[in-house]
């Protein structure tokens, strides 16, 4: 079912998964990076621009993902698109044709889901674990894919991390089936325990994957710039499926971008959030377990700007329970709503803690638990 597009108070509401904090941001140095890429700006460039994206961004974020995220990769091999979702919708048009089958972690993000059926693809769920997306062999078998969409750095609801075994698993049973894997890198800049984990893309001569970015959760939504980053062999045929697409534009944005990257401040900006990240986590995780230790556990905190708090009873709504916490402006999406199958039994909420202040963690926990203990107690009674 459609869901009703988030309105300025939901969006605002505590919790919100994915924001970032927006009040961290270097807004005037972004500014004059702006204003500087306005005031350079040649009349060729008021037109609507490459279809790939400005040649000096793709430069920027190539150089960016082979240092930070060991991509193995060329500005060739780069595409600037709107954001995740736009780079999902180009994906399953330019990789996959009507009735091929994609493979989607379950639970999981339910743009890929949208985008695979706008593609007129067979979606097949995957289930996830604490290690991440977990295929059977008899899944290669059985429901062979073209296409295997996954957030191997932060799994998206869940939170778990694809250990390398698995990664390096993938990549193989993926080459020797003839399919693509799509590595959405999500929440991959900011790794709180332990060393992150290159991108699956570099960690195989030639692996059969098509890398997507983002900088919405970065830097701010706002900023509408993604990427992908293709094989060397799927590179032209991207290039003459963007020039045919009308998704270009926003220069000036991608000129202020592409120096952002190159100066060093990317870099800065992501070390002080991965700082300031951290201890919001801390704060989230003490206050969680010391308030709600009883009824439910924490999952995937050890990445990213979101958790997953599963409940340990099956007769608690997580639908029901979200709702309540809406009305007292806590925004915590239920994990039940991200199945792709109705198979994967999780039930919990989805905790993003980035725009929350650490001061605060507490006294949210406590309103949240009072939600969940009189739900507990509820279902207690009717039992």
């Amino acid at each position: 079912s459609l869901r009703p597009p988030q309105g300025p108070a939901e969006m605002m509401g505590a919790f919100v998964p994915g924001v970032p904090a927006l009040d961290h941001f270097p807004l005037t140095l972004w500014r004059r990076m702006l204003e500087r890429a306005w005031r350079t700006l040649t009349v060729e460039q008021l037109n609507y621009g490459d279809p790939a994206g400005e040649p000096q961004l793709r430069e920027a974020i190539a150089d960016h993902l082979r240092a930070a995220r060991g991509v193995v990769c060329e500005a060739a091999q780069v595409f600037i698109t709107d954001g995740t979702q736009s780079s999902l919708d180009l994906c399953v048009r330019a990789l996959a044709d009507v009735g091929d089958t994609i493979w989607i972690e379950n639970p999981g993000y339910g743009g890929a889901l949208a985008a695979a059926r706008a593609a007129s693809l067979n979606v097949a769920g995957i289930e996830v674990d604490d290690d991440g997306i977990a295929p059977a062999a008899a899944d290669w078998l059985l429901r062979p894919p073209r296409l295997v969409y996954t957030t191997p750095s932060h799994q998206y609801p869940v939170g778990s991390v694809l250990s390398l075994r698995r990664r390096m698993a993938l990549i193989a049973a993926a080459r020797e089936a003839g399919a693509l894997i799509i590595e959405d890198d999500y929440d991959s800049e900011f790794r709180h325990d332990g060393a992150p984990l290159s991108a699956m893309q570099g960690l195989a001569p030639d692996a059969p994957v098509v890398y997507l970015g983002t900088f919405s959760k970065t830097m701010f939504p706002s900023l509408r710039i993604g990427f992908v980053v293709v094989p060397p062999w799927l590179a032209d045929d991207f290039a003459r499926m963007r020039a045919q697409s009308s998704a270009r534009g926003r220069v000036a944005e991608q000129l202020a971008l592409a120096e952002f990257l190159r100066s060093g401040q990317f870099a800065l900006h992501l070390r002080r959030m991965r700082r300031l990240y951290r201890q919001r986590r801390d704060a989230l995780v003490a206050a969680l377990e010391q308030h709600l230790g009883s009824v439910a556990t924490v999952h995937g905190g050890s990445a990213g700007m979101h958790l997953a708090l599963r409940f340990t009873r099956a007769d608690l709504d997580d639908h029901a329970i979200s709702a309540q916490a809406l009305e007292h402006g806590i925004v915590a999406e239920a994990l039940s709503g991200k199945d792709t199958q109705g198979t994967s039994g999780w039930k919990g909420l989805m905790l993003g803690y980035a725009q929350v202040p650490a001061e605060r963690m507490e006294g949210l926990v406590k309103q949240l638990a009072a939600i969940l203990h009189l739900a507990a107690f509820a279902a207690n009674r009717s039992s």
